[in-house]
């Protein structure tokens, strides 16, 4: 996020018809993949089934270079650059940011285990599949206008979520979701910085994640990884997380580190991650290894000091098995992406904490989406009567590019665009504050920082005060 501002200047918007013209999708006539909106089944168990595809496929961007924009924008601030609707994918961060409660099994798992150091296992995990979903995604979720909702309930799930864009300048993303059992409470706010590096694009996490069990009267909070966006210039464009994530348990004392680390020169390092879980008393409990894009193990520390040792001790004689080689051609440019295959060298003993699910066959088609990102943009019928006029479901750039309508979209991108920026000279010329509607600005109470917190509210629908955006 951070690409498209009310305080643009437009200078780019020739871009986005460019797009239109270049692109040739007739949404009538187009390959359409699985269920229109409205048409959700009803299992035979009474739970809904949810959409498996979108409506269209997804474009080619191969006409396209992300280099023809940003070479225009060397110097000025990332956030207040317009760009064309190509680079998007058919979804708002808003709902990108609900793709933490994807494998929300990890929260129900944490809540049911009685020793502390399970918990936090689970937690780990949960942390580190928060960002599975973004595994090849490399599609720029649209900007959240000012005031922009999204809601998600799911019975199938035990959970209900909702966030708000509190701020544009700085952007800012503010959420919650409580257990529908009420065992846990997730919330936090996101408002990444981004830096251009010339090749890469760097989006650093700003902003405090917690997660709350109620039952165990217990506080977990931390911070995402880096992202990073290589080859924005020529080549592959490929996803990188790297950083060092803290998760601390507030009521114990109990800290889990997690390292994932850079790719490294030749990708060897690519994808993974290792850290350890250490008590108040900074014992390690239990050591953590695998990968962000495929699983996480935990073993004791004896025996991963033990493996580690043995293997430098015959580390220059073993040869891995080829699915585990990083295979690298002599003629792939330096800052190409390395080939890897994601197998995680497993340490005999450990116990699985997480796995990522399997994306749908035709999900190259959709974005790169999963299963579960397939099923937030749905907009079901009746379900108009009862959202929020400000939800993102609502957005008309948004529907009308998961349907295929790159011409409608473009321009319904720039008139949201305008209008924000319309609105927003209107509250300076009569010196009117922006007030936000759900969540209000005040203090962690487990981190003493600053922190946006749910006002509470919206479930009891009356949106009679949500402003006009669309």
């Amino acid at each position: 996020t951070g690409f498209d501002s009310d305080n643009s200047s437009g200078d780019f918007s020739e871009a986005n018809h460019k797009v239109a013209e270049m692109l040739d999708l007739d949404p009538h006539q187009s390959n359409r993949i699985g269920k229109h909106n409205g048409e959700t089944e009803i299992q035979e168990n009474g739970i809904k089934r949810h959409r498996t595809s979108l409506p269209a496929p997804m474009f080619s961007r191969s006409d396209f270079s992300v280099w023809s924009i940003l070479k225009k924008c060397i110097g000025l601030e990332l956030s207040k650059i317009t760009m064309p609707i190509v680079f998007n994918e058919p979804l708002s961060f808003l709902q990108r940011i609900t793709e933490y409660m994807e494998h929300i099994y990890l929260i129900n798992k944490a809540c049911s285990h009685a020793d502390p150091l399970e918990r936090m296992q689970a937690v780990a995990a949960f942390a580190v599949s928060a960002v599975a979903s973004q595994w090849e995604r490399t599609g720029k979720p649209f900007n959240p206008l000012l005031g922009e909702t999204y809601e998600l309930t799911r019975e199938d799930l035990g959970f209900r979520f909702i966030s708000e864009q509190v701020s544009h300048h700085p952007p800012i993303s503010a959420f919650y979701s409580e257990g529908l059992n009420k065992d846990f409470i997730f919330h936090g706010s996101i408002y990444p910085k981004l830096k251009f590096w010339g090749k890469s694009i760097e989006a650093e996490p700003r902003g405090t994640i917690t997660l709350e069990l109620l039952k165990h009267n217990e506080a977990y909070t931390w911070t995402n990884p880096t992202c990073c966006v290589h080859n924005v210039i020529i080549g592959k464009l490929w996803l990188e997380q790297y950083g060092t994530v803290e998760i601390v348990n507030h009521s114990t004392g109990d800290k889990c580190v997690l390292n994932f680390k850079p790719c490294g020169l030749f990708g060897k390092e690519l994808h993974r991650v290792e850290g350890y879980i250490q008590d108040k008393n900074r014992k390690k409990l239990c050591v953590i290894y695998g990968k962000w894009t495929e699983c996480l193990w935990c073993t004791d520390p004896t025996t991963y000091e033990t493996y580690k040792k043995n293997e430098k001790r015959g580390g220059e004689q073993k040869k891995l098995k080829p699915s585990e080689d990083v295979i690298k051609s002599e003629n792939d440019e330096a800052d190409d992406m390395p080939e890897v295959q994601d197998t995680v060298q497993f340490i005999p003993s450990s116990k699985l904490l997480w796995r990522i699910n399997c994306r749908p066959p035709n999900s190259s088609q959709m974005y790169n989406f999963t299963s579960f990102a397939v099923s937030l943009n749905e907009l079901e019928k009746g379900m108009e009567a009862i959202l929020a006029p400000t939800d993102c479901r609502l957005r008309p750039d948004i529907r009308n590019m998961e349907n295929g309508n790159m011409d409608v979209a473009s321009k319904e991108k720039e008139r949201l665009e305008e209008k924000q920026r319309a609105a927003r000279k209107e509250r300076a010329k009569d010196e009117v504050e922006w007030h936000t509607r759900w969540f209000h600005q005040g203090t962690n109470p487990y981190t003493g920082t600053s922190d946006w917190l749910y006002s509470g509210g919206y479930f009891d629908r009356n949106f009679s005060d949500c402003p006009d955006i669309y």
